[in-house]
């Protein structure tokens, strides 16, 4: 296998965990020696196909176990919702190829990045778990990130607006505060996951900015204006809440204005 579609159908289509990553390992190594195809030759399956594991068992986000930091049980249900995120980021990355077909082979190779480096974080975290005595898979998570996905999967400019540049841009405003909670509990390990985690993301964000307004200008579209619309359009009309972290984002591809409109009171 040398085509980025097929390893994209089958990441997502099959459930086995550690397949996964070894697959987006292998695409990776095989961009990086520029024998990897960008030819898509098959129409994307629908999204409603795509497989998950059997664990963890999904649930509503209010049956989450509290993430307190300052108890053995709090520790382990915050690693273990962030470990749920970076998996989810996985498939994430992978629909993002997978799904949206005709774009430019930078596209695919930006996102095939996000997929590599989502399933580095992930292996990252559940070596950290492992070490709070708990397996990725061992407590319940929810599956709001992929309903986003779900709902984008015919709009591109959607699920750039609403993935990269809404879901994964909260990360950048709340892993700062993480880190500095972590570092309060002497959490060295976690603390450097983290790190590693907010400058890989910021990364990832700015791919979302640059399609965002590739895209945008091929359209037609302006690129602010599409971002307000589409935002509301996904979020039923309500806009994120802040803190907004201007600095970081302002690194990861957001505009004065697009922040200025994050700011003002609904």
């Amino acid at each position: 296998m040398n085509n980025i579609f097929e390893f994209a159908e089958a990441c997502l289509h099959q459930s086995h965990i550690k397949a996964k990553l070894a697959l987006t390992e292998q695409a990776w190594q095989l961009s990086q020696q520029e024998t990897l195809s960008f030819m898509s030759v098959t129409e994307p399956k629908n999204i409603a196909l795509v497989t998950f594991p059997e664990k963890p068992i999904l649930q509503a986000p209010r049956y989450m176990a509290k993430r307190k930091l300052g108890t053995l049980e709090g520790r382990q249900a915050f690693y273990h919702a962030l470990a749920h995120i970076e998996c989810m980021a996985i498939y994430l990355a992978w629909d993002m190829i997978y799904r949206f077909r005709g774009l430019p082979d930078e596209f695919y190779q930006d996102w095939l990045q996000v997929a590599y480096e989502e399933t580095l974080h992930f292996s990252l975290i559940c070596h950290h778990l492992q070490g709070l005595g708990i397996d990725y898979g061992d407590l319940p998570a929810h599956q709001g990130l992929w309903e986003h996905a779900q709902d984008t999967a015919d709009d591109l400019l959607g699920r750039l607006v609403i993935i990269p540049r809404c879901m994964e841009a909260r990360g950048l405003d709340v892993t700062p505060v993480m880190i500095k909670k972590i570092e309060s509990i002497n959490d060295k390990a976690g603390k450097a996951i983290l790190e590693r985690i907010l400058q890989d993301e910021i990364q990832h964000v700015k791919f979302g900015s640059k399609w965002f307004l590739q895209q945008c200008e091929q359209q037609g579209h302006c690129a602010e204006d599409s971002f307000k619309r589409l935002l509301l359009k996904y979020f039923k009309n309500v806009k994120p809440k802040g803190p907004f972290n201007h600095e970081i984002r302002q690194q990861a591809g957001f505009t004065s204005n697009e922040l200025a409109w994050l700011e003002e009171a609904p």
